[in-house]
């Protein structure tokens, strides 16, 4: 009775899904979980993209980053549905048809309305699963502490609720400043993030961390906060994303940023981010299997500004990793066996993520996945 997924991630996901399933839909049977916040690697119903155009800081390299979102978007709708958000509908419909397999291109819906930016993983919903129906939770997005505008970007949401495109409750979060990409789920209780990101000035002034620590508890139903206190990347404007220095993956596994080089300025703080790491334990008091990524070669801006390039910044699709490269064949190699390891039955599929890093991003920030059956 209902649809069914199938979905190459860990037995063990694979198995509480189905289960899941089964007693939801069974006219006698009971939920078997409380409500909670899903992996990445959980059944998804699908990704959003925030389309780019001549409004958004993009407008000096359009042609370069519409290229990488095609691609980005032929990877997705070729796995499962995706939702493109844009306030020109009509003309990214007739690119994206010109560009896809009709096959891929009839993967995709559409939500048309004003956007400052792209940086969907920042200013899209953050979904609970495992009640009767999903929690849509609208966090407020300020621009990363109020750096660029954002009030565009923090309307979309409810855009998408109101044009009834997701099939969740809406909860309004919005006294609360909270991005997508500075939280990590296991999916079992335990939330990764970083005290320089959650702590930072201009995002929730005035609350301590243990005060930002029982929000997170409450609002995201999860159990335990681990708090990353070192790392970051140079020309990070997110105050240390921890989509951008370690990764859940499943069978309690940690990709994370590892640098060799005693010369970078990054060797410092990221040993005594691996060294934190190390000292992680879920709630069962295991410690997680960690798995370094390598540290791409320092890209810099026209100005000779170091931008933020990370393998950490991936998207898990249904079946599928995408992950960022760099136009730096060892260290893209290096990072594709690493991830390999971390997903044995996932597809590791590269997308070229040049243009991206160039406004201080990569494809995980430009994405944001609706696990199953949020997207309709």
């Amino acid at each position: 009775m209902g649809l069914q997924y199938k979905v190459r991630t860990s037995t063990m996901e694979e198995r509480w899904w189905q289960i899941r399933f089964e007693e939801v839909c069974g006219p006698e049977l009971t939920e078997v979980r409380e409500t909670f916040l899903p992996p990445e690697w959980f059944p998804q119903s699908g990704v959003q993209l925030t389309w780019p155009h001549a409004g958004t800081d993009w407008r000096d390299m359009l042609p370069e980053v519409t290229a990488c979102y095609i691609s980005m978007a032929y990877e997705i709708a070729s796995r499962e549905p995706l939702l493109i958000v844009t306030p020109e509908r009509e003309a990214t419909a007739a690119l994206l048809q010109e560009k896809l397999p009709a096959k891929a291109f009839a993967q995709i819906r559409w939500a048309e309305c004003p956007t400052d930016d792209t940086w969907a993983r920042d200013h899209g919903f953050i979904t609970l699963c495992g009640g009767e129906h999903p929690l849509l939770l609208d966090f407020c997005f300020n621009g990363w502490g109020r750096k660029f505008a954002a009030e565009k970007d923090n309307r979309i949401n409810r855009t998408l609720s109101d044009k009834g495109l997701l099939d969740g409750v809406y909860t309004d979060c919005l006294d609360f400043v909270l991005e997508g990409g500075s939280i990590e789920s296991d999916g079992h209780g335990t939330l990764m993030t970083t005290s320089a990101c959650l702590l930072a000035p201009n995002r929730n002034d005035g609350l301590e961390r243990q005060d930002i620590e029982e929000r997170l508890k409450r609002l995201l139903h999860v159990r335990q906060v681990l708090w990353l206190d070192h790392g970051g990347l140079e020309g990070d404007d997110t105050d240390g994303h921890i989509d951008t220095l370690a990764r859940f993956c499943p069978d309690q596994t940690i990709a994370y940023v590892k640098c060799t080089d005693r010369n970078d300025r990054h060797y410092e703080e990221l040993a005594r981010m691996e060294e934190q790491l190390t000292m992680f334990r879920n709630l069962q008091d295991e410690p997680y299997r960690l798995i370094p990524l390598p540290m791409p070669q320092p890209i810099f801006d026209e100005e000779g500004q170091r931008l933020p390039a990370t393998y950490a910044n991936f998207l898990v699709v249904n079946g599928a990793v995408l992950m960022p490269t760099y136009n730096q064949p060892t260290n893209d190699g290096m990072a594709r066996k690493a991830l390999q390891k971390a997903f044995p039955q996932h597809e590791i599929v590269t997308i070229d993520c040049r243009p991206l890093i160039r406004q201080h991003g990569s494809l995980h920030c430009c994405t944001m996945q609706f696990p199953v059956p949020v997207l309709k």
